[in-house]
Order: structure tokens, then C-alpha cells, then sequence
């Protein structure tokens, strides 16, 4: 039952990246014959998890996820909304709200800036907590023991010249923003690109997610990253009762 329930897992897990697949390439992703794969495929198509292009014969995400998905925490995402809201009015930049999943931050709520020049996150993307800046204000706020581990399991990779190469450099940087409160994002995930981040911690001081405000490097300015560190660590205590 629990093989059958992780094989079911992985195969929705295959459209993260891919939108549509076809069972070939749904076999080779999971790593089960195209029978094993098809028959799971068409009742997940049944139930409506999954639906088929008719036209191509390919697979893609069903109705059924988004309905279901639109009912976790739906009291918590409108008290998050408005939070959001307030703060783009106040800030004038896009705020992303963000929870852990693993080594990985899952935005789960994005109030866009009014500025034509914007950030490319979307809801539902999922990033590295080691170049984000709401990554690293999780991270660094986690017990000694938990960090030690996701730390030991991050594939450091250079997305520009900004981003932590090394164990050393990112374990640094984390004791700074513990010191600080807030974690900055100096053009590590995407050149052009600066983002101020908080953590919303639980009563027990766990980060149970993280709010940032991004925009272009030009308009974050020294003055302006201050505005915002101060903002979204208000707006992250106001969460932080509302939402424990």
C-alpha cells in the first residue's frame, strides 16, 4: 500500500518541471515499466488528478489538485493576502510569502508590485533555501542540529557570481542575519534582483515561513532595504500571532 501511494506521489511529482508528459516519459522519470505506469496513470486520469490532451495523446495536472489545493489553509492565506497587501501598499515592491518543503522554500502567496519592471517568482515555485533571501531567514533561525543537516545536503551551485559557493561562506552569512533579523538577497538567485526577508516564528521561536519584499537593484537602495526590513518584521509578528 505504501509503495503503491509513493508511486502515485512521484508520478504527479513528475509535472513540477513538465507540464505535459507523455507514459514514456512518465516510466523513465519514476522508473517503472510503461504498463505499471499507464495503469496508474489512467486512474489517476479517472479521478481527476490527471487529465489527457486529446489531441496529443499527453498527460498534464488535473482540476481535481487545483480544487483541493485552493482548500489548504484557506482562512491562513486570506489573513496572509491582506498582510501582503498592506505591504505592497506600504513598499511599493513585490512581497512573496514562503514556506520550507525540504532544502526548498514554496511561495505560497505573491502580492505583485504596481511597477511595470517585477520579479519572476510565481505561487507554487520552488527555489533553494542557501541563494533565496526568505531561504536564508529560515534557515538560519532553525535549530543548530536540523540546520547542520539541510547544510550538509545542499548542492551548492553558482547561479551568479553573489551566490554561496561553500558550506563556510553560507554559514557565516546565517549568523549575521540572526544578529541582524533579516536576511538580504544581494543579486544571489538572479543578476538585477535584491530581496529583503524576515521570518515568521512561532511561538516556541521556530520559522515557521518568511516574507520578503524584492525589486530591481536600482530602485533597493540602502535606504530603502532598511524600510523594508523594518516593515516586514512588524507585518511578520502580526502573522506570526495570527497564524500559531
Amino acid at each position: 500500500m505504501i509503495q503503491s501511494i509513493e508511486r502515485v506521489a512521484n508520478i504527479l511529482n513528475c509535472f513540477d518541471q513538465d507540464s505535459k508528459l507523455g507514459i514514456t516519459q512518465i516510466s523513465k522519470k519514476v522508473g517503472l515499466t510503461k504498463s505499471t505506469t499507464f495503469g496508474i496513470v489512467s486512474t489517476l486520469t479517472k479521478l481527476g488528478f490527471l487529465e489527457q490532451d486529446k489531441s496529443t495523446g499527453l498527460y498534464m495536472l488535473g482540476l481535481e489538485l487545483f480544487r483541493l489545493g485552493n482548500k489548504v489553509d484557506a482562512e491562513g492565506r486570506t489573513v496572509i493576502s491582506r498582510e501582503l497587501e498592506s505591504l505592497v501598499e506600504n513598499l511599493g515592491e513585490t512581497i512573496n510569502y514562503v514556506r520550507r518543503q525540504g532544502n526548498n522554500v514554496i511561495y505560497i502567496a505573491k502580492k505583485e508590485s504596481p511597477h511595470s519592471m517585477r520579479i519572476s517568482t510565481t505561487v507554487g515555485m520552488s527555489l533553494p533555501m542557501y541563494c533565496t533571501g526568505v531561504g536564508k531567514a529560515i534557515l538560519a533561525y532553525l535549530p543548530q542540529e536540523e540546520q547542520d543537516e539541510l547544510i550538509a545536503a545542499t548542492d551548492f551551485r553558482n547561479l551568479t557570481d553573489n551566490t554561496h559557493a561553500s558550506e563556510a561562506t553560507l554559514r557565516s552569512e546565517l549568523k549575521k542575519i540572526r544578529s541582524q533579523g533579516f536576511a538580504l538577497d544581494s543579486e544571489e538567485m538572479e543578476y538585477g534582483l535584491t530581496c529583503v526577508a524576515v521570518p515568521i516564528l512561532n511561538p516556541q521561536n521556530y520559522p515557521i515561513a518568511a516574507i520578503s519584499c524584492s525589486g530591481p537593484s536600482i530602485r533597493m537602495t540602502p535606504e530603502k532595504i532598511a524600510v523594508c526590513q523594518n516593515e516586514l518584521r512588524s507585518s511578520a509578528a502580526r502573522l506570526a500571532s495570527m497564524l500559531s
